[in-house]
């Protein structure tokens, strides 16, 4: 049987992701350091307005309020006993919402990473890690969930992990890592060496790719890493809306929604078959990203000097495959996501 992303692509082509959790909730009125998650239950109005800003903007696909929802997160504000019935809060709240939306709307159950090391640099052991993203998947399977959305991961151990957690709660799932190390993720994984760890597991994600990172420049580098494999699964390009500036003790990130327009047509020439943004990207953003992939012609796979003209340089001189060099000089890093932003 086939699962409800293939499905809806199938029928559409091109799917249109949210855009950010953080960024949108902080502008509602979340404090710094504290667990969003948490809204689900003391402010569920605001998380049905993060919900229906995606829905209203067009967007076909959008992630639930769960990103930091495991055991391990949410002991910082002790609650790290309360994954599932949060995961579970998260997904009732956008199945509402996508029910409500009058066409085809598909709820995502937000997985983020532990926020440990595993073993052995670390100390959390496999079986503890397929235990939490199992408690968590199934919260969001319980709540309505059509599908697990793994994403910020950068470690293939813990991605692995994962996939164990969706195949106990049945749960089918895509998943993303954020390559914001030189073209690699913070643990040394390529764009070619995800592709390969996504054909080698049991229970593989029906859709991969990339979130996040240090700029949309670099995320499109990197999806055409994804393409170059030969990968017959569909990828996703979830980049930032530029890159986070540091402005009267606030983060914003300086993509406009034009850029991120030009940004959504670039991906989808590049290979990407599902697209939105990460952090910085608001409905204003996305209403401009539906616009232009429904209006705009699909073009060849765009060259690197292409996406520099477009969107801006690159922050490292290869994308970390030793593949490709561009001739563009490396970008400064400004930053990089510190939550579900």
């Amino acid at each position: 049987m086939s699962d409800p992303i293939t499905t809806l692509l199938a029928e559409n082509g091109v799917l249109l992701a949210d855009g950010a959790t953080g960024t949108n909730l902080f502008a509602m009125g979340l404090m710094s350091g504290d667990a969003p998650e948490l809204w689900n239950e003391q402010e569920p109005a605001k998380v049905r307005a993060l919900y229906q800003g995606a829905v209203d903007a067009g967007s076909d696909v959008f992630l639930t309020n769960s990103f930091g929802a495991n055991a391990s997160r949410l002991k910082l504000h002790d609650a790290g006993h309360r994954a599932f019935e949060l995961s579970k809060r998260a997904a009732e709240l956008g199945r509402d919402v996508a029910d409500a939306a009058g066409r085809k709307v598909l709820v995502a159950g937000s997985v983020g990473p532990t926020g440990e090391i595993m073993e052995p640099v670390g100390s959390l052991t496999h079986a503890d890690a397929v235990e939490m993203f199992h408690e968590t998947a199934a919260g969001l399977k319980a709540g309505g969930a059509d599908i697990g959305w793994l994403e910020t991961i950068s470690a293939p151990e813990e991605f692995s992990a994962a996939a164990e957690g969706f195949a106990l709660a049945e749960l089918p799932w895509v998943g993303t890592m954020s390559f914001d190390t030189a073209g690699r993720t913070m643990m040394g994984v390529t764009s070619t060496d995800m592709a390969a760890l996504v054909a080698s597991l049991d229970f593989p994600p029906v859709a991969f790719g990339a979130n996040c990172g240090t700029g949309a420049s670099d995320l499109l580098r990197t999806v055409l890493g994804f393409a170059a494999t030969g990968t017959e699964v569909p990828i996703i390009a979830k980049g930032n809306a530029g890159i986070p500036k540091y402005h009267d003790g606030h983060i914003h990130y300086d993509g406009t929604p034009e850029l991120m327009a030009d940004y959504a047509v670039l991906a989808r020439d590049c290979g990407a078959s599902i697209i939105g943004g990460c952090c910085g990207t608001t409905p204003a953003h996305l209403e401009k990203m539906r616009d232009a992939l429904d209006t705009r012609p699909k073009r060849p796979a765009p060259t690197l000097d292409a996406i520099v003209a477009a969107l801006g340089a690159f922050s490292s001189a290869s994308d970390g495959t030793g593949d490709d060099a561009s001739t563009r000089p490396a970008r400064k890093r400004r930053g990089r996501r510190a939550a579900a932003a």
